[in-house]
Order: C-alpha cells, then sequence, then structure tokens
C-alpha cells in the first residue's frame, strides 16, 4: 500500500512570552508580507518586532502566555488522520508552521524519513492568499527542494465553499443567532482577516474567495437574519486596506441599535485575532458603543463536518495525481485574479 503524507499549514504562533519577538521577526521577514530586498527586509523585521514586541506580550499574556493555534492544529491533524485511515492505513499528517515550531526544516525531515510515495499539501486557510497559503507553500518547496525531498505532491490552492467547511459554520452561526435573537434585535459582521488593497490590487484571489465563503454560509443558514455583512478586522500600518472594516461595522451597529454576532470566517482556529481582538477589544468597543448583545462565534477547529470536508479534499488530491494544484469546486478566480496559482 503506498505511503501518503499530508502537511497541513498554519501561521504558528509563539509558545511562551520569550518566543514573542522572533515569532513577529520572522513574520515580518517573510517577502509575502514585506516586499523589500533582503537587507531592507531584515532591519525592517528587526526594527517592527522590537518595536511590537512589548504590546504583542501584554496580547499573548492575556491568554495564558502563548498561542494555543498549534495544539488546536495538532488536534486537527490527528482528527484527519483518523478520517483518512478509515481508507488509506498508511497515512500520516503533520502539521507545519509558517513561522515558529514546528517550521518547514523540522517537518520536511520527518516526512523525509517516514518515505511517503505521495505528498499533499494542506493549508488550513480556506481561502487563497499569496501571504498565507502561497507563503507556506513556498517555504516547503525551498526547504524539500533543499533537502532532496522529491515525491510527486500535490498543493490545495483553496476551499472558501467546501460543504463540510461551511456547513460548521453554519451550525454555529444558527446557534448563535437564535441565542442572541432572544435578546433582541441583531446583525451578523462576517469578519475575516485583512490585507492592504495593494496586496489585492495585484491579483491576490483573498477577498473573492471570503465573499463565496459568506455566500455559501448565508445560502445554507436561509434566513434573513443570517444575512449580515463582509468585514475585515486587524488592519495596521498606514497603508489603505480592504473595506469595512470591523470596527468601523460594530460602531455602526451601535448606532443602529442593535446586538452582534460576529463570525470569523477566515480562520480555523483560535488564536491572537479571535481570542484578543475579537473577544476582548472588539467586545470593549462594542460596549463603548452601547451595544450589550455582543456573541463571537467560535472557530471551526476539528469539528466533524470540517474535517471530513478536509478528508475529502485530501482524497481528491490523491486522485489526480498529475495536478500541480487543485481546488475545492469548480468556481474558477477568473483572468482578474492574476495571483491564483490555478491560473
Amino acid at each position: 500500500m503506498p505511503r501518503q503524507a499530508v502537511i497541513v499549514f498554519n501561521l504558528g504562533g509563539p509558545d511562551s512570552l520569550e518566543a514573542v519577538e522572533p515569532f513577529l521577526f520572522n513574520l515580518f521577514f517573510d517577502p509575502a508580507i514585506i516586499a523589500v530586498p533582503t537587507p531592507l527586509r531584515w532591519l525592517l523585521a528587526k526594527a517592527i518586532s522590537r518595536r511590537r514586541g512589548p504590546i504583542a506580550r501584554q496580547i499573548y499574556a492575556e491568554i495564558g502566555g502563548k498561542s494555543p493555534l498549534l495544539v488546536q492544529t495538532i488536534e486537527q491533524a490527528k482528527a484527519l488522520e483518523n478520517v483518512l485511515r478509515e481508507t488509506e492505513s498508511d497515512t500520516r499528517v503533520w502539521p507545519c508552521m509558517r513561522y515558529w515550531h514546528p517550521r518547514a526544516e523540522a517537518v520536511v525531515a520527518e516526512v523525509k524519513a517516514f518515505g511517503p510515495d505521495r505528498i499533499v499539501l494542506l493549508p488550513l486557510y480556506p481561502q487563497f492568499s499569496t501571504t498565507t497559503s502561497g507563503s507556506s507553500v513556498r517555504e516547503w518547496e525551498t526547504v524539500a527542494a533543499q533537502a532532496g525531498l522529491k515525491v510527486e505532491t500535490t498543493r490545495i490552492c483553496c476551499y472558501p465553499e467546501e460543504e463540510g467547511f461551511v456547513d460548521a459554520i453554519a451550525e454555529k452561526v444558527r446557534e448563535s443567532i437564535d441565542r442572541a435573537a432572544n435578546i433582541g434585535p441583531i446583525r451578523v459582521l462576517y469578519s475575516a482577516h485583512g490585507l492592504p488593497k495593494k496586496v489585492i490590487d495585484r491579483g491576490d484571489p483573498y477577498q473573492n474567495q471570503v465573499e463565496r465563503t459568506v455566500r455559501a454560509i448565508r445560502e445554507r443558514i436561509d434566513r434573513p437574519d443570517a444575512e449580515g455583512i463582509v468585514c475585515y478586522q486587524s488592519r495596521v500600518g498606514p497603508l489603505e486596506w480592504i473595506e469595512p472594516s470591523t470596527d468601523a461595522e460594530i460602531i455602526r451597529a451601535g448606532k443602529d441599535g442593535v446586538g452582534l454576532v460576529v463570525v470569523p470566517v477566515a480562520f480555523v482556529s483560535e488564536h491572537s485575532e479571535t481570542l484578543v481582538e475579537l473577544d476582548i477589544e472588539y467586545r470593549k468597543l462594542a460596549r463603548e458603543a452601547g451595544i450589550t448583545n455582543y456573541i463571537r462565534v467560535q472557530t471551526v477547529q476539528d469539528h466533524p463536518s470540517f474535517i471530513r470536508g478536509l478528508a475529502r479534499l485530501v482524497d481528491a488530491a490523491m486522485m489526480e495525481k498529475r495536478a500541480p494544484w487543485i481546488r475545492s469546486g469548480t468556481d474558477e478566480c477568473g483572468s482578474r485574479h492574476a495571483a491564483c496559482p490555478m491560473r
């Protein structure tokens, strides 16, 4: 029976307060995040991580002194491996983090020792962006080539409308709307991590795919109070970012006298953007705006529907022996998204 290796990618997060600054350096040293020549990028990454380190350490101190993302990604990897082994007994799943441990160098070494016949690269980012999935896959391929890991590989581009992913979110949103509606009128905010507008203008399909995810969730719930608004969080720096912003929509909801159900639609695990930004900072903003009914929907994590959906993606990738990239569904990103790897 062929040996199969599945690599699930995520951002990663510091595992201690001491790791916060080096984690930030790794993040800002990524050319997909700061696209300038290496010497200047190194200096910028050093300066930014040193300046933002104290604030970031305070953020992580509020959630136990470390990111929970790796623990949850390991749980997702184990759950996915269990499902895949129902039909493919010699399949292993490895988590691989982009900016903190376990990083590509360590995971490539383990996979090479395993000796797989096939590899599937599965980003835990449902919507493709050059700054997330693209960056993780590029690093993996660079490190794998350096290590001499030459194995037939299929890359899963994206799955913004994958049935299991959408079902898992829709179930959580429906429950939260029912709970919130018992208190008073509500509005749903479908919040995704933002990007500078210039990244989208260069052809990144992320915003289009976020909107497709929300459209699929609305169709699955099929009720007027789930219509909601797509918005974007985590803006930093002076650049123009995609809009509307989540914080602006919270303030508007306060003026309109409605409660909020806030749904993270681009994160599949809990981390600082959900546990601090959504749960603490935006909840405080909502309270200041006069909103007392504020409910944040939990991420899908290892929800059975989501894990089964990932297994379907891996099975499809295993069948496509000659396709370097595959996606979920048939909807092309279109010619205006030049950064889509499926083009």
